[in-house]
């Protein structure tokens, strides 16, 4: 007993010396500028938005405390759930295709042979492409007289006269889906590639010397440890969707008939076209809720066990 008191004496002691607060003095102001990012950038105005989407608020006028109501008037609202809806099959057709093709590219890419560091280069280059550029190039190939998409299929005799894309929604969601496969698979390549190189090679020359092949080390080995990238890959992936704007904005304006309306267009329209500013940031605060629950779904489902 007198040992262990004797201990803990030394441990306390060891814990309140002044060079031990000297280094946790030191740490603190080493995070203190990132905790003040967060708070300036992130925790006060989401306080402020949760506030805000309590009052009726005109950008214009004073605001007046109204509690729940705006939540309320959200399940009235067809437009609302609507372009929800819509956000959601955007999502749900894009994000698997996305990692899918991620996913594939990487099984390719993991491979050293001569010119695999070029393809990768290519592959990830439409990345670091600003979605607005590349929206707008979209726009010009997708164009029905001078666009190259409709060119090389009335060369190759697929059609007889050209796609008008952005006519009907289907083709218009088809337009920007597949413009967004292009844009944003190399990102997912690169996280899965990087899931890849992190597993062990000793896993795979013990298979192959217990007579495993190629696809069985796939979905012995890779899949199984590749869980927390695709995890990873899955969180970020539907949040960029949920929270499209730039791509359906500049590609279908809403269109036709405001039917490729997203979430986030819908909260920029009542924002800053219809001035109801309260009534935008509960839309706002609701999507935040439905993509946190998405995110933690995702992550509980498809979590690694804790030796991997």
């Amino acid at each position: 007993m007198a040992s262990v008191a004797m201990t803990r004496t030394k441990t306390a002691s060891t814990a309140t010396s002044p060079r031990n607060r000297r280094r946790q003095i030191a740490g603190f102001l080493f995070v203190l500028p990132c905790v003040l990012f967060v708070c300036c950038f992130f925790i006060i105005p989401l306080v402020f938005t949760g506030w805000m989407s309590l009052n009726n608020w005109n950008i214009f006028g004073e605001a007046h405390f109204i509690g729940f109501e705006n939540y309320a008037n959200l399940k009235q609202d067809p437009v609302f759930l609507a372009s929800f809806g819509f956000t959601t099959k955007y999502t749900l057709i894009a994000c698997p295709l996305i990692c899918l093709l991620g996913f594939l590219l990487a099984l390719l890419m993991q491979q050293t042979r001569w010119g695999v560091g070029i393809f990768r280069t290519v592959f990830f280059l439409p990345v670091v492409i600003g979605l607005g550029s590349a929206s707008y190039l979209w726009v010009w190939l997708y164009n029905d007289q001078s666009g190259a998409i409709n060119a090389l299929l009335l060369r190759l005799g697929l059609i007889h006269t050209p796609i008008l894309w952005f006519n009907t929604a289907n083709l218009g969601l088809l337009a920007v889906v597949i413009m967004i496969i292009w844009k944003t698979s190399g990102f997912a390549m690169l996280l899965f590639l990087m899931g890849i190189q992190a597993i062990p090679t000793e896993l795979y020359e013990a298979a192959r010397v217990d007579g495993a092949n190629y696809w069985m080390r796939l979905l012995r080995i890779t899949i199984p440890l590749l869980r927390r990238t695709f995890a990873l890959t899955l969180v970020l992936v539907v949040t960029g969707s949920y929270l499209a704007f730039d791509q359906f904005y500049i590609m279908t304006h809403g269109g036709p008939e405001n039917q490729t309306v997203t979430i986030v267009q819908r909260i920029y329209q009542v924002a800053f076209i219809y001035f109801k500013l309260g009534y935008a940031a509960s839309q706002a605060i609701v999507l935040l809720v439905v993509l946190l629950v998405i995110s933690l779904a995702q992550l509980f489902i498809l979590r690694g066990s804790p030796t991997e």
